[in-house]
């Protein structure tokens, strides 16, 4: 729970009382890999923070398995809408290696809303970060090439040489055959 303290306290100021009390709603969570966290209409009424690993979100078809979304370590997520609506979840979650979750029940997370303003502001901030975070990467597909989308992520961060071929390029909307082109591009670059 450290990491999950650190987290809160890099958003936030709070003192230790305060936090305890915030931290202490949360269970501690492993999954394998390839373990389903949340599956296909399957009512989520959970906030997860990564502490360890990493998961994707999947979006599954008559054809094929999209991926829709990679979220590492050091990241809240949640399928906001299945809380919001009451209803099934319309993706699955899977952890894509051994991943350590905290789990904080949406009555728990709203209980310590009302119990702490400086929560609230909380909620808000990390809502914010992934709104901006989406934004970003739908007009990235606007925008961007699949080769150019794959530079950025590399300058992003390290952690999509985590990610196996076939899903990283599911995620980029590409063929493993085209993401190995422009892998091999890219490396003479």
């Amino acid at each position: 729970m450290i990491l999950l303290s650190k987290y809160i306290e890099s958003k936030i100021t709070v003192d230790q009382a305060m936090l305890q009390d915030i931290v202490d709603c949360f269970i501690i969570k492993k999954y394998k890999q390839n373990d389903t966290i949340v599956r296909v209409g399957q009512f989520v009424n959970e906030y997860f923070f990564i502490a360890e690993g990493s998961i994707r979100i999947v979006l599954e078809t008559e054809e094929k398995d999209i991926t829709a979304w990679l979220i590492f370590e050091n990241n809240f997520f949640t399928d906001l809408e299945s809380i919001k609506t009451g209803q099934g979840s319309k993706s699955k979650i899977v952890a894509l290696e051994d991943t350590t979750l905290c789990l904080i029940h949406t009555s728990k997370m709203h209980q310590m809303y009302k119990k702490y303003p400086e929560w609230q502001e909380f909620g808000r901030l990390i809502t914010e970060d992934a709104l901006l975070n989406i934004i970003d990467t739908l007009v990235s597909f606007q925008v961007m090439d699949a080769q150019e989308r794959y530079i950025r992520l590399l300058h992003k961060s390290d952690v999509i040489q985590r990610v196996p071929l076939k899903l990283l390029a599911s995620y980029l909307g590409i063929t493993p055959t085209s993401l190995s082109r422009i892998r091999k591009s890219v490396s003479t670059i």
